[in-house]
């Protein structure tokens, strides 16, 4: 058997039990409000992490992404709708770069 099949077969292994292991291990209710707190924005931080150094390495300068996501932060403060939030910061971003291009 390859080593590639092998470490594919580790990786299945691994993420299954991170995810198994919770659910079998944990069967009362979580009463601690500070776990609970923590388990809510667990999933908000680990996009944010994710998603943000994606956000200044989309274009071919910075300065376009730093603007884009700017303007994507002041919209989304104001409760704008998902779509209006991602055009506007699009169109932000497109046309710093055709400036700066």
């Amino acid at each position: 058997m390859s080593r590639v099949y092998l470490y594919i077969i580790l990786m299945a292994v691994v993420t299954y039990l991170i995810r198994a292991l919770p659910l079998t291990l944990i069967r009362k209710e979580i009463k601690s409000r500070f776990i609970k707190s923590f388990l809510y924005y667990v999933p908000y931080a680990t996009l944010a992490a994710m998603t943000f150094p994606a956000i200044l390495s989309a274009t071919d300068y910075v300065l376009s992404s730093v603007i884009g996501f700017a303007v994507a932060l002041v919209l989304a403060f104001n409760k704008k709708s998902l779509l209006t939030v991602a055009a506007f910061s699009c169109a932000a971003a497109f046309i710093v770069e055709l400036f700066l291009h």
